[in-house]
């Protein structure tokens, strides 16, 4: 493979990989988490309960001028090519690679599997872009010993850290390697910059509940424990993302190893090597998301860009492609399958109401004069909001996940009204009868799957407040005494005392 034909393979492998994202861009039905996700980027703010605000920054402008979905799936359409193209030009420019290895490298990256098929809105497509950046700019700080390029790295460590938490351990892999270079002065000017955005999350969370280190920190690991069995999905999880990539740098383990410890081979090394190794460590107790490794792929790329023969580059860009077909041909497939092929299957009932949701919300509207609309999932409650352009509260405890609800909805103002609440199943009216003066539970029909609306009237706020409320107050805020609370919106609301 000629340095010509290394580029054509980039060059068809950006232009084919864009295409098919954008053809899945408009080809999924929109989920629930990506609803819930274009609801922040309706209402912009400083933060959101989940995560920290990037993604709803990003997403205020785009559904400000659409409400496409593929309009809103445009950064995780785009970020992909864009890491591919900065990549390709820091392997060129900064570490004197020639244009082959370059070429081969950007395209390995838009042929991972996760990169090819992730198009779905998350956290994830600017936590990709903005540590990616920062990884580079870092590795030329190192090269050139620039302060200023230091600190620009940091600020794009802290646009990282503002998309997704992750983003802590690409900072500790460069806090790692200027301890051990000893280079205190690179760290203090990553950390310079890095600093406002941590000042800025830290400065919301103070006035709101700590909801994001709640959430990250203790909620959301309620499902923990020692489980044999998640070290393996980590294991298949990093095989099937990057096998050919770590069995290449496997190979070449001896010079993988040896950079020197203030050059930027060792800095790249801790900054895939550190973040796997903690994965690693917490894989025993906790299931590692395959989502949580997409952001390290870049690293692993450019190292074994710097070590390997051009022949094991080629083996990894090959090994992708084939990868990268099947995808495609089970992705064209799936697309081909009528509705009706899954009805036997448990997914049928989401599948119909991701696919049918705004005829659904449609049908469902002669149904609410003088209802307030409800669901008892973020899920469907973000999907009803997200296609209604209405408030769409979750009523009940709902889950640790996605409780940006809390911060939106106010119960005292729904006391007396009456309520539609939508499920999926139909529940015991003893679960909703002591919160509602009169009730009833009837199913709503949508492409042979029935859903049931609950419709409560006369809602009793002191009730709910006395048992629901209370139990989301002890399950989800009990905020630990380490941490100086200077408002939270859920005691103000409904326990001040």
């Amino acid at each position: 493979m000629s340095a010509r034909s290394a580029r054509d393979w980039f060059q068809f492998a950006l232009a084919a990989t864009l295409a098919f994202r954008v053809w899945l861009s408009f080809a999924l039905p929109f989920t629930g988490d990506e609803a819930y996700f274009v609801l922040w980027g309706r209402r912009p703010d400083l933060g959101f309960y989940d995560h920290p605000p990037m993604i709803g920054w990003l997403l205020a402008p785009l559904v400000a001028l659409s409400d496409a979905d593929w309009v809103a799936r445009l950064p995780a359409t785009l970020a992909p090519a864009a890491v591919a193209l900065a990549l390709r030009a820091a392997l060129m420019r900064w570490f004197a690679k020639d244009d082959d290895t370059a070429n081969l490298a950007a395209a390995a990256v838009l042929l991972a599997p996760i990169n090819l098929w992730n198009v779905i809105v998350t956290t994830d497509a600017p936590l990709l872009a903005f540590s990616t950046a920062s990884l580079l700019v870092f590795l030329r700080a190192v090269q050139r010993g620039a302060p200023w390029l230091f600190f620009a790295s940091g600020v794009l460590l802290g646009a990282a850290f503002l998309s997704k938490y992750f983003a802590v351990l690409l900072g500790l892999a460069y806090l790692a390697w200027a301890v051990q270079a000893r280079r205190w002065g690179a760290a203090g000017m990553v950390i310079t910059g890095a600093l406002p955005a941590a000042l800025l999350n830290l400065y919301w969370n103070l006035d709101a509940c700590w909801c994001n280190v709640m959430f990250n920190a203790i909620n959301r690991h309620d499902d923990a424990g020692w489980s044999p069995t998640t070290p393996l999905l980590y294991a298949g999880a990093l095989a099937y993302l990057a096998a050919p990539l770590l069995w290449f740098l496997w190979r070449e383990r001896t010079q993988v190893l040896a950079p020197p410890a203030a050059s930027a081979g060792r800095a790249l090394l801790l900054a895939w090597l550190l973040p796997l190794a903690v994965f690693a460590l917490l894989s025993p107790v906790k299931r590692i998301g395959l989502h949580w490794l997409q952001s390290f792929i870049p690293a692993l790329v450019i190292t074994l860009a710097l070590v390997a023969a051009r022949h094991q580059l080629r083996a990894v860009v090959r090994f992708f492609a084939v990868f990268a077909l099947v995808h495609v041909v089970l992705a064209a497939a799936v697309a081909l399958a009528p509705l009706e092929a899954w009805k036997d299957t448990r997914l049928y009932p989401r599948l119909v109401f991701l696919l049918k949701g705004p005829a659904f919300v449609e049908s469902l509207a002669p149904q609410l004069d003088g209802y307030a609309l409800a669901a008892d999932s973020y899920v469907l409650a973000a999907l009803l909001a997200y296609h209604s352009r209405r408030e769409v509260p979750v009523f009940g405890l709902g889950t640790s996940h996605a409780r940006h609800d809390d911060i939106l909805t106010d119960w005292r103002d729904y006391a007396g009204k009456d309520l539609l609440i939508l499920r999926r199943t139909r529940p015991p009216e003893a679960q909703y009868r002591p919160y509602f003066r009169e009730l009833d539970i009837a199913p709503v029909e949508l492409a042979d799957t029935a859903f049931y609306a609950v419709r409560g009237r006369g809602f009793n706020f002191e009730a709910y407040r006395a048992q629901i409320l209370t139990e989301v107050r002890d399950r989800y805020y009990r905020i630990p005494s380490l941490l100086p609370v200077r408002r939270c919106y859920f005691f103000e609301r409904y326990f001040p005392a």
